[in-house]
């Protein structure tokens, strides 16, 4: 699928010039900081050493005092706690953070992570019965929590508090719990608003040690989990989060939590420095796959597990839901992209919506999101759950799926999400409407442009720019994600030194060896994944252009620069 290729505009070239001359770095470099609002020195200096001194008091976070005095009433009291979470990787992580901090400090204590097929996401009424059965009198809600006005209420009546730690955008009612802490919420004037769940999680036991004279470090201890959750959630790797993130992974290399380290060496990513993208790619997705084939409980089990032999154990269990789950998308993906053809859903349509009720509940957000990869079009999956059809939406860059979902819910028994992701549910009989409604709403709404993948770049550079000074520094903007991301380069009118060579099974891909022109004259290297038939156009000696990131390659213990090739374009003269 032919990409479209958008270069983000040049920054003021006197603050780039200026900021070069101030660092004594490339301009190239300059210019990256300051697309990313850097724009002296003291700046730099915070952006490339994030230092906890910088985190934000926990107290500028409304309801922090309530929440602090509640919990400590519980401790002091000898009142059972329970700590509950979502199924997914933020949830876990935040149950596993508050968990492991507070049963150092009380025997009185358990965690409930809901079924995704039995209770679905959040609070759940079945959670609180398991509370009231099992005499616990304070929930301490993580990741969710903001918008179960009728479950906390029902709670309340019982007499089981609720503690919320949520950083999803409040509903017009609130929640009657002890204390809500959601930087979101209006009213509260916590300087960053971008927290993950987990995030929050570890604002409370921030504050709960600042108030009562407990050393930081141990909740610092921590840190890994919170930095899994911001890789998991996606949120901005700005401010606070940048902070948190940089010192997790940090711990995450140095000295993992046991359930963490056995992730780190069951993923293969123990020979090498772990990346934020390690995490998105490798152990986040084995964290998600308990909840999707099992329980998201097997997850908390393993990161809160204090004995390496017993972590490796349970690594293992996670490792067999991830391998299932990966056996089951693909044979669904496979299904799916057979029924594209068979129901004609070609280049004419603006969307895919499909249903099968025989597909797996867990997993149809993974395929909608491999479909977008082919088609690259707004994309619904459903499956049959009881009496109702229910399934995940993805979008495409720039296109606004809640609104396309919202315009269909008069169909709808419920749904939620965000602009790029939803999750829906409908009665069974209302799905052919809901195919139709759909599509004819996107078709209307949707331009040609949208419809065409691109890809954004920072910078055009020359392969000389990319020296050992150029790259080490680079690293030094990790770590990545969003309004942060990974820097993309374009560099042109590149030639094949004459030893490139298709590489895979199939040949599907290319080692790339480029030519850098003078000053040097040297050679650089480049993988190009699925691109192995642009081979016998390079081969002849064609000019060519290339979109890239640049990233280090080790192999048999020797470490090199290796350009990413995102995309590549011949020069047919």
């Amino acid at each position: 699928m032919e990409k479209k290729w958008k270069i983000l505009s040049e920054p003021n070239r006197a603050l780039v010039d200026s900021l070069s001359d101030e660092l004594g770095i490339d301009v190239a470099l300059s210019s990256l900081l300051v697309q990313r609002r850097i724009n002296d020195f003291d700046q730099a200096r915070h952006f490339f050493r994030p230092e906890l001194e910088g985190l934000h008091n926990p107290f500028l976070m409304l309801d922090m005092d309530k929440a602090i005095q509640r919990l400590k009433k519980a401790l002091d009291d000898g009142e059972k706690i329970l700590v509950y979470g979502d199924y997914d990787v933020d949830g876990t992580t935040s149950v596993a953070l508050v968990f492991s901090f507070l049963r150092q400090r009380t025997e009185k204590l358990g965690y409930y992570i809901p079924d995704r097929y039995a209770e679905g996401y959040g609070i759940s009424f079945m959670g609180i019965e398991y509370a009231l059965k099992n005499d616990y009198s304070l929930v301490i809600a993580l990741d969710c929590g903001i918008k179960a006005v009728d479950k906390i209420a029902y709670a309340k009546k019982k007499g089981l508090d609720f503690i919320v730690c949520d950083h999803h955008l409040p509903g017009e009612e609130l929640p009657d719990a002890c204390a809500i802490l959601d930087p979101r919420r209006d009213g509260c004037d916590y300087p960053y608003k971008e927290l993950s769940g987990c995030g929050v999680g570890f604002k409370l036991l921030q504050g709960f040690c600042l108030r009562n004279g407990i050393p930081f470090a141990q909740v610092a201890q921590y840190l890994d989990l919170v930095c899994v959750s911001n890789a998991a959630d996606l949120v901005p790797m700005t401010g606070e989060n940048r902070i948190l993130a940089y010192h997790g992974l940090r711990k995450l290399n140095e000295d993992p939590l046991p359930g963490l380290k056995a992730l780190i060496q069951i993923s293969n990513c123990g020979n090498k420095l772990l990346s934020v993208s390690d995490l998105v790619f490798k152990i986040c997705p084995r964290l998600n796959a308990a909840g999707r084939i099992s329980s998201g409980a097997s997850s908390v089990e393993l990161m809160v597990c204090e004995n390496e032999v017993n972590a490796i154990k349970l690594g293992n269990k996670i490792n067999s839901f991830n391998e299932d789950r990966k056996n089951i998308d693909g044979d669904i993906t496979e299904e799916a992209m057979k029924l594209v053809q068979e129901l004609e859903l070609g280049p004419a349509k603006k969307s895919t919506v499909l249903y099968n009720p025989d597909w797996h509940k867990g997993v149809v957000g993974i395929v909608a999101s491999r479909l977008i990869e082919h088609f690259y079009r707004p994309t619904v999956i459903l499956t049959r759950s009881d009496n109702m059809a229910t399934g995940s939406a993805r979008s495409i860059d720039t296109y606004d799926l809640y609104r396309a979902v919202s315009a269909c819910s008069d169909l709808l028994e419920s749904f939620g999400g965000h602009k790029y992701a939803a999750g829906l549910s409908m009665p069974v009989e209302n799905v052919d409407a809901f195919i139709e409604r759909f599509e004819n709403y996107v078709e209307e709404t949707i331009t040609d442009d949208q419809l065409k993948p691109q890809i954004l770049i920072d910078q055009e550079i020359t392969l000389n720019q990319i020296s050992a000074k150029f790259f080490r520094i680079l690293k030094q903007f990790e770590p990545f994600g969003p309004d942060n991301l990974t820097p993309v380069f374009i560099a042109r009118n590149l030639r094949d030194t004459g030893r490139s060579r298709q590489v895979g099974r199939g040949w599907e891909h290319l080692k790339l060896s480029l030519v850098i022109e003078s000053p040097g004259h040297g050679t650089m290297d480049a993988i190009a994944f699925n691109m192995g038939h642009f081979f016998n156009d390079i081969h002849k000696g064609k000019a060519f252009d290339l979109v890239f990131s640049v990233e280090e390659n080790t192999y048999r213990g020797m470490s090199s620069i290796q350009l990413m090739v995102k995309d590549m374009k011949i020069h047919n003269t």
